[in-house]
């Protein structure tokens, strides 16, 4: 049997570890914090809003019902605020009923304005505020800090130091977990070796999930890097025909040129179109943008460049690969796929990591060790011997690989299940991935509440001293 004897770290190689855990995890702390307490509404984004009276929805129809002409649609929209220009009009993901427009004075205006128009009737429904909600102002403080690209770029950076952490706290899991039982929480022991155990059991069950929606998230920071990257390349090869023609004076309808678009991509829908002049499109070309009908190809993109002058179709070309990873990276980031259940799952599993970090920051403020609290109360120095990563100590695990990572292999595959499975499809699909979510965060529950009269793995250790102790008090340290 292969143990972990035969794999064992020496002292020196644990408090290098060690070394590069806090100083990986202490500074991005703060803001991981920050992120999953600005995250937890967002989830919740559209309960959240209905509740506070920010919703706008369409007037119910039939399915069957009949959609308006988006020129229509455009013109309800620009005479809410004439002498402005469409910058984008986009539809959410299953729901079809109305056209999300915004409008600016300029191709590029951050000062823009959103109109939800319906999609059947062309009736304005109302205009959908854009900043100062309690929801834009948790999504600016989550996405960007309110500081645009340098806030988000160190929010990358933080999220990079928080992989390092998940790394290295992976790494000094098995010399701390050595002679305990997966799960164990040592509730009657001192307050900081009780939350020592909780750490280290909520980490390692969440961290697959920690992993997956940092290291996401820590992508989605590099959107706009990436865009840019996308635009001088490939999309400078779409438009290169074109480069030192004037810009077009007029623009050609917008529902010949989104017709033209579906019969190039048949079996999709409109998620977006991008007007001429903005991020997604250029000086002569509407940028329609595709998307499938399934689960998994409902989250990625097919562009589709029409000619603004003349409503003919120039290009079509799947994103490259790095694009494709942004995409499926925000669902993975913000558990916006699977229904209800996983929102509720996202919900707890990031209340749960608010706890793991915040009993890393407990341990760092009484980051004396409970050697060192034993010592003081029976008034000795502290010696080599009794330092916690002592050869002794660290290198005599006596405990089979089997036994110490079965748990959390265990929890890892679920997790990667979980987060999976809504991806693929719905119905079973997401019912297999709250299934799958769930049990990790119920192990959670059940190990971190459940009380322990003391770890097995301790019981010989602690009758033995004791017994030594009554026979020769002086020689029990």
């Amino acid at each position: 049997m292969i143990t972990l004897k035969t794999m064992s770290m020496t002292p020196a190689t644990i408090r290098r570890w060690t070394w590069l855990h806090k100083w990986s995890s202490l500074p991005c702390t703060i803001f991981m914090l920050l992120l999953c307490l600005t995250g937890l509404p967002l989830i919740f984004h559209h309960e959240i809003d209905h509740l506070l009276g920010n919703s706008i929805e369409a007037p119910f129809m039939p399915a069957d019902t009949a959609k308006a002409d988006l020129d229509e649609v455009i013109a309800s929209a620009l005479k809410v605020y004439p002498g402005k220009i469409m910058l984008y009009m986009s539809q959410e993901r299953g729901d079809d009923s109305k056209w999300n427009m915004t409008v600016g004075d300029y191709a590029t205006d951050e000062q823009y304005k959103s109109i939800a128009v319906d999609s059947r009737t062309a009736k304005v429904l109302a205009e959908a505020p854009t900043s100062g909600t309690f929801l834009s102002v948790m999504f600016r403080l989550h996405v960007d800090l309110f500081a645009g690209l340098p806030g988000m770029l160190f929010l990358g950076l933080m999220g990079f130091l928080l992989l390092l952490a998940l790394v290295s706290g992976t790494v000094l899991y098995a010399p701390f977990m050595r002679k305990l039982d997966f799960g164990t929480v040592r509730h009657e022991r001192a307050p900081r070796l009780k939350w020592l155990d909780l750490h280290n059991m909520l980490g390692i069950v969440t961290l697959v999930w920690v992993f997956v929606v940092g290291g996401t998230g820590m992508i989605n920071t590099w959107a706009d890097l990436l865009l840019k990257y996308w635009k001088v390349t490939e999309m400078a090869e779409m438009t290169a025909p074109y480069k030192g023609l004037p810009v077009p004076a007029k623009l050609a309808s917008v529902q010949q040129s989104s017709e033209r678009a579906r019969a190039i991509e048949p079996g999709m829908q409109i998620a977006f179109i991008a007007f001429p002049g903005t991020a997604f499109s250029s000086p002569h070309h509407y940028g329609v943008f595709m998307r499938g009908n399934e689960a998994f190809t409902s989250r990625l993109y097919q562009p589709v460049l029409v000619d603004a002058r003349t409503a003919q179709v120039t290009d079509s070309r799947r994103l490259p690969w790095y694009l494709t990873a942004l995409l499926l990276s925000q669902p993975l980031h913000f558990g916006d796929y699977g229904g209800r259940w996983m929102q509720i799952v996202w919900a707890l599993l990031d209340i749960t990591t608010i706890i793991v970090l915040g009993s890393g920051v407990y341990l760092w403020l009484t980051r004396a060790s409970q050697v060192n609290v034993a010592l003081r109360a029976t008034g000795k120095k502290r010696s080599a011997s009794s330092h916690p990563f002592n050869a002794r100590r660290s290198i005599a695990m006596k405990r089979s690989l089997y036994l110490l990572w079965a748990g959390p292999c265990i929890m890892a595959l679920l997790t990667l299940t979980g987060l999976i499975s809504a991806l693929l499809g719905d119905g079973i699909w997401d019912a297999l991935s709250a299934l799958a979510l769930g049990i990790p965060v119920a192990s959670c529950a059940w190990y971190g509440l459940r009380h322990t009269v003391q770890a097995r793995a301790y019981l010989p250790y602690r009758k033995a001293r004791k017994a030594r102790k009554l026979l020769c008090p002086a020689s029990v340290r």
